[in-house]
C-alpha cells in the first residue's frame, strides 16, 4: 500500500474544512495509513461461502411490550424541573433570534 503523505492529509483536512496545525501532520498520516491499512485486511476475507445479510444475528423487531403504568402528575414533573412556564419546562435560550 502506499504511503500517505503529508500533503494528503493537509488536503483531506482542508476538504473536511479542518483546521491542523503542520506539526499534526506525519501523526495523522501514520494514525490513516493504519486505518487504511486495516480497511485493507477486511477487503481480503473470503466472504465467497458467506450469505448477504443487512445484519449478522438475524433477530428482528425485538421489542418488549408497550405497556401504559402509573406515573408522575403534570404538576409534579414540573415541581422537580429548575424553571417552569404555562406547564412547560423553561429552558436557557442557546440562540440569538426570536
Amino acid at each position: 500500500m502506499s504511503r500517505i503523505t503529508r500533503e494528503e492529509v493537509a488536503n483531506l483536512a482542508r476538504l473536511a474544512r479542518l483546521e491542523l496545525p503542520d506539526s499534526e501532520l506525519d501523526e495523522y498520516a501514520k494514525q490513516l495509513e493504519i486505518i487504511l491499512e486495516s480497511v485493507a485486511k477486511v477487503g481480503e476475507v473470503t466472504t465467497k461461502d458467506v450469505k448477504p445479510m443487512s445484519h449478522a444475528t438475524g433477530l428482528v423487531n425485538i421489542f418488549r411490550k408497550d405497556i401504559a403504568k402509573e406515573s408522575l402528575s403534570r404538576d409534579e414533573i414540573l415541581r422537580s424541573a429548575p424553571a417552569s412556564e404555562d406547564d412547560r419546562f423553561r429552558v436557557p435560550r442557546i440562540l440569538d433570534e426570536e
